[in-house]
């Protein structure tokens, strides 16, 4: 009679498979220790497998099937244990596994797995015969498969033959129709082509025709818009002249009443500093007068020689604006981006303004600082220093044009004063009889 598992030596636990388990024992196998799993206690299950015990018995065999089928054939006990449950839920495969006939009706993949847990004699060849047949069904099953597939493929190979013949008698009629169209539309392209290069050719003409008229109009533009803008600056000029003029009525006196009185406080300033230079007495030479010699407070020769002052000298700015009703006109922006460049803009503006109005107060000359309109990104709101007159340049005129104008506004023979760096500024003023003095001699006077 032969042993239960974990018997004496009549069982099959000496015996050793020698191949690996075939794919359906194995899991007939894990669902076998499934089952059994959750009639141990913890205590009774390998260490590896305790983290499952509260696992549902088809999430155990899902996550822990690895570790169960290791555990059954590693932990002798565990599989007795497996085995005592497997007997309790299956005791007629178990029994018939021990007299050694399994049930002929059974499933040999449950036969070979109840036989793998429970190792009664000859369990090997149980499941070794268990895969050979689980094999030889599939192989079965495969060339049933496979003759299916076949006669599947045949009798589509056959439709495709039929299609392909149809298929092939339909195509060789729409390629001689196709022929047939082809010449029809080769005779109509060269018959298109000669018409594209007749055209191309009159197109051509045409082009030429049209850019040599577009020229001309270009050209005949190009002297309107020269001509129109021509005009609008004499216009300008006209609106600024009657703009002056109609002030100067407003005010009682005319610009050219206002440039001779202005020139004739220059004469009267130059005559009385000529008199102060000179020294002139205010009567009759005496004749103790003609005595050669120097007076206490009369300049010699040696001083005279002296008052030669270098073009940079900031001294020669003083000398010219002691000259009776001088007028000192600074070109701003040209002042401050040759002193103070690094500065923002309102800065640089209030800086300088600051420095004319005390230099207006020492000197007693008007002051007039001009600054570019294309600068300003706003209306500036700024108070004119004391002393100082302020004047941006209107859209479209640069602050140089200004300049210039002030300069030619002014009668002949008063002196004024030009402060720019700019050499076209310079030269422009200097033709119009103003006297220019570079930036750097005025910033180093104001400093």
């Amino acid at each position: 009679m032969v042993e239960t598992a974990g018997g004496g030596p009549g069982d099959g636990t000496a015996e050793v498979l020698d191949r690996p388990l075939p794919d359906g024992v194995r899991r007939r196998v894990v669902q076998i220790v499934s089952d059994g799993f959750g009639g141990l206690t913890v205590t009774e299950l390998p260490a590896q497998l305790r983290q499952y015990a509260r696992f549902a018995p088809n999430r155990r065999a899902k996550f822990a099937g690895n570790a169960m089928a290791a555990a059954l054939e590693t932990d002798a006990l565990f599989r007795q244990r497996i085995g005592e449950k497997f007997r309790e839920a299956q005791q007629e495969l178990a029994g018939a596994l021990d007299s050694g006939s399994p049930p002929p009706a059974a499933d040999p993949l449950d036969v070979a797995a109840a036989a793998y847990v429970l190792r009664p004699a000859g369990w090997v060849k149980l499941v070794t015969a268990a895969g050979e047949e689980a094999q030889r069904a599939d192989a079965e099953r495969a060339d049933e498969e496979s003759r299916a597939e076949l006669e599947r493929l045949r009798e589509e190979l056959a439709q495709a033959r039929d299609h392909t013949r149809a298929e092939t008698e339909r195509l060789r009629g729409e390629l001689e129709s196709a022929k047939r169209e082809a010449e029809s539309l080769h005779r109509k392209l060269r018959s298109a082509l000669s018409d594209v290069k007749r055209g191309e050719a009159a197109l051509r003409k045409a082009q030429r025709e049209a850019d040599a008229v577009r020229a001309e109009a270009q050209a005949q533009v190009s002297a309107a818009e020269s001509e129109s803008r021509r005009l609008k600056a004499r216009l300008g000029e006209a609106e600024a002249a009657l703009e002056a003029t109609r002030r100067a009525v407003r005010e009682g006196r005319s610009v050219e009443d206002m440039r001779v009185r202005l020139l004739l406080d220059t004469l009267l300033d130059a005559t009385q500093g000529l008199r102060r230079e000179l020294a002139l007495p205010p009567v009759s030479v005496r004749p103790a007068e003609t005595v050669d010699a120097v007076e206490p407070g009369r300049m010699t020769p040696k001083d005279i020689a002296a008052r030669a002052l270098s073009e940079n000298d900031p001294a020669i700015l003083d000398q010219l604006l002691a000259l009776p009703q001088a007028h000192l006109v600074v070109d701003g922006y040209n002042v401050t981006k040759t002193g103070y460049p690094q500065m923002p803009l309102e800065k640089q503006r209030l800086r300088l303004l600051g420095q004319l109005s005390a230099l207006a107060a020492q000197t007693g000359a008007e002051v007039t600082c001009v600054f570019d309109g294309a600068e300003l990104a706003a209306p500036v709101l700024l108070a004119p220093p004391r002393g100082v007159r302020v004047l941006f340049s209107k859209p479209g005129v640069t602050a140089d044009e200004l300049i210039r104008q002030l300069v030619r506004a002014e009668p002949p023979g008063r002196p004024v004063i030009v402060a720019s760096t700019d050499r076209e500024v310079a030269d422009g003023v200097a033709r119009a009889g103003a006297r220019p003095v570079p930036s750097a001699v005025l910033l180093k006077r104001l400093s």
